[in-house]
């Protein structure tokens, strides 16, 4: 629930029994559920997780922004709650449900008309209470002509924390908007993460939209681009560094639903020891989308004899002036290219190395110039040292 010091509107309030009432009947997925099946929550016990705050720290913004802890803007912002909070994301899967029922924690992120926001905002959200379970909820919205960058972490100090992580997160891209969105999680490797994700870009807007997943120990992401101006673009980053037994599942939908919309996914994945990974991706073009222009790929590299990916891209295309395709490659360390690094002087742990952060290389470069760029960077060569 929210804090205790905001009364909730009544539209809240009701949406959480709403939500509630979903919880009795919707039953958690199995394997036999369609986008479940490389994902085994078999183990997931939901009850024996207790609910808690979240403990964000939240920077950035200015005088004209609006960034604050959602529960307060509940007060300061009712209205633009009432329109926006669950337009994209509706509650119709348990953990959607769950969130709706009880979400306690969030972020509002709101740039009005033609303003740009210079100073990244930063939101942190640590995980470390053994056997919490976080309903968090994120809501970005920028109106017409604005610009911003805003980078969500979610992390944990102990890889032997079990916790649980329920987010919903929407992103509202206004006409001739330019919005950069990082979310990166460094999860303890015990730990469950469900997230619904979904943005809606409008005519002429822009979003580049990166993801990256170091920890977490099971669970599944589900990213939703709408391209629903003439005109809009978006570009989806993805990269995951997984050990230790993880198991990674993200699902992406690109849907075209205008004229004129343009999209760029690649997913870059290591996978060492016995983890798993699965990326599911669609590019779904609405009947009218004409002249859509649309690309998503997926490449892994194995580690390990042991570790194993499913890459599964997908095609609906129901316009016939467009230009879709996909690709995906899953293989293990070239021995060709180790063998020529070793005739040049590297042994075989620098061949190794250097190979990795060649095949991971194009995917720092599409994050950008800029501070986020280099910690991400910093990050990601920690966790490859650390899976090594």
């Amino acid at each position: 629930m929210a804090s205790p010091t905001v009364t909730e509107p009544d539209w809240l309030s009701e949406r959480r029994r709403q939500g509630a009432a979903l919880i009795e009947s919707l039953p958690l997925p199995d394997k036999k559920t369609k986008g479940w099946e490389f994902t085994d929550l078999g183990r997931l016990e939901l009850d024996s997780y207790e609910p808690a705050p979240a403990g964000a720290a939240i920077t950035g913004g200015s005088d004209e922004i609006v960034v604050m802890d959602l529960a307060e803007a509940l007060a300061a912002h009712a209205e633009l709650l009432g329109d926006r909070l669950g337009s994209l994301v509706p509650a119709e899967d348990p953990f959607v449900a769950r969130n709706e029922a009880g979400w306690s924690d969030g972020v509002l992120v709101y740039v009005p008309h033609n303003v740009e926001c210079d100073k990244p905002i930063k939101v942190e959200l640590e995980l470390d209470t053994p056997g919490a379970a976080v309903n968090w909820r994120t809501l970005i919205v920028l109106e017409e002509g604005a610009r911003a960058e805003v980078w969500e972490h979610y992390g944990s100090q102990s890889d032997e924390t079990d916790t649980l992580l329920n987010s919903v997160v929407e992103i509202a891209v206004g006409p001739a908007a330019k919005l950069h969105y990082v979310a990166t999680q460094d999860l303890s490797e015990k730990a469950w993460l469900f997230s619904s994700q979904r943005a809606q870009v409008e005519r002429d807007g822009s979003l580049d939209w990166a993801t990256l997943g170091f920890g977490g120990g099971n669970g599944k992401v589900r990213m939703t681009t709408n391209l629903a101006g003439q005109g809009s673009e978006a570009r989806v980053t993805g990269g995951y560094a997984s050990g230790n037994g993880q198991h990674l599942d993200y699902d992406t939908l690109q849907e075209h639903a205008a004229e004129n919309t343009f999209s760029d996914l690649a997913f870059r994945g290591v996978l060492a020891d016995h983890s798993t990974a699965v990326w599911r991706g669609m590019i779904k073009v609405d009947e009218g989308a004409q002249q859509t222009d649309a690309f998503q790929e997926c490449r892994n590299m194995l580690l390990s004899t042991d570790a194993h990916a499913d890459a599964i891209p997908g095609l609906e295309i129901l316009a016939d002036d467009v230009r879709c395709t996909h690709a995906a490659a899953i293989a293990q360390v070239d021995e060709g290219q180790l063998f020529y690094l070793n005739s040049r002087g590297l042994n075989q742990a620098e061949a190794r190395s250097l190979i990795i952060e060649g095949f991971l290389q194009s995917l720092v470069e599409r994050l950008g110039d800029g501070p986020i760029r280099e910690e991400i960077a910093a990050a990601l060569e920690k966790r490859l040292e650390q899976i090594l």
